[in-house]
Parts: C-alpha cells; sequence; structure tokens
C-alpha cells in the first residue's frame, strides 16, 4: 500500500482544533487523487460514477453547489433496499478550494457534525468522528484503485463561477 494514504487518526498525540485542520488538509489531498477533475465539475451536472472493484457497488459523486472559493458535494454507495435505493453511507462534504480543506457537513444520518450544540468541547469531537470517517472512506477508494474521470459535458466554463 502507498504509505501516503495510510491512516493518520493514530499519529495525532492530541485531537486539538489544529489537528483537525491538518486532517482536513490531508482529507483534501485524497479527495484529489480520488477526483483529479474536481475544479472543473459543474454544480447540479449528473452524479458522476467511480469504476468499481468487483462485488462492490458504485461509488458516486454530485456537486450540489459552487462558488468561487468552495464546491459542496455529495459522496455516497447505492444500494437496493425493500424495492428502493438507499443512499447510505451519504456524505457532504464542502471543499475549501484556496485553503485546501475538506470538512464533512453531514453523514449518514443527516445530521452535522456540532449542529446539536454550540459547545466547541463538545463540537470538536463529532467533526473528529466525521472527518476521520472522510479519511478512512477515502482511503478505501484509493486503495480499490477507485478514480473519477472527467466528462466531456461536465466542465465548468471559465469564469462561470460567483463570488458567492
Amino acid at each position: 500500500m502507498d504509505r501516503r494514504w495510510q491512516y493518520i487518526a493514530g499519529g495525532y498525540p492530541r485531537r486539538t482544533f489544529a489537528a483537525l485542520m491538518s486532517l482536513y488538509e490531508a482529507n483534501y489531498a485524497r479527495l484529489l487523487a480520488l477526483v483529479p477533475h474536481l475544479h472543473t465539475i459543474a454544480a447540479c451536472a449528473a452524479p458522476q460514477v467511480a469504476a468499481h472493484a468487483e462485488g462492490t457497488p458504485d461509488l458516486y459523486l454530485e456537486v450540489l453547489e459552487r462558488t468561487r472559493y468552495t464546491t459542496t458535494l455529495l459522496l455516497t454507495y447505492y444500494f437496493t433496499h425493500d424495492g428502493g435505493r438507499v443512499a447510505e453511507p451519504d456524505a457532504r462534504v464542502r471543499v475549501y478550494h484556496d485553503a485546501r480543506l475538506v470538512e464533512v457537513l453531514s453523514c449518514r444520518d443527516g445530521r452535522s457534525p456540532g449542529a446539536r450544540t454550540a459547545d466547541t468541547a463538545d463540537v470538536l469531537p463529532e467533526r473528529w468522528e466525521a472527518n476521520l470517517f472522510l479519511e478512512k472512506w477515502l482511503n478505501y477508494s484509493l486503495e480499490q484503485g477507485r478514480r473519477f474521470r472527467p466528462a466531456a459535458r461536465a466542465a465548468v466554463p471559465a469564469g462561470a463561477l460567483s463570488d458567492a
């Protein structure tokens, strides 16, 4: 296994805010390895599908919102359950392009890390949990050789991003 994609959870002596920002940075690098054309995917374009390994579900990526400095996207698998499609783990993440960070906004059950309380002492563990999950999932996807490939018609024209 390529050592640069090994889990870093054990590499942090304490779960501080500064260490969490390092995890956000590491997840940005992982996401770019998985989606090299991330900066050119248009919002509201059709969801993209990463090639899957035999016996595993397809991995879907959908850009929900794009501004000049951020992109909000959904990363999920779809499973068939009781005749319907179920998105699981269904992670909504925000990419901060200028800061080169990726943050989990919500995961699995739709709750936002830290949404239940404004107390930083309570928010930090929830953010760590959600973003360590993203780290492991991105690592797993990269280890399987998954990569999203650009679609010819999904590119964002130069200057099309808003200042919002």
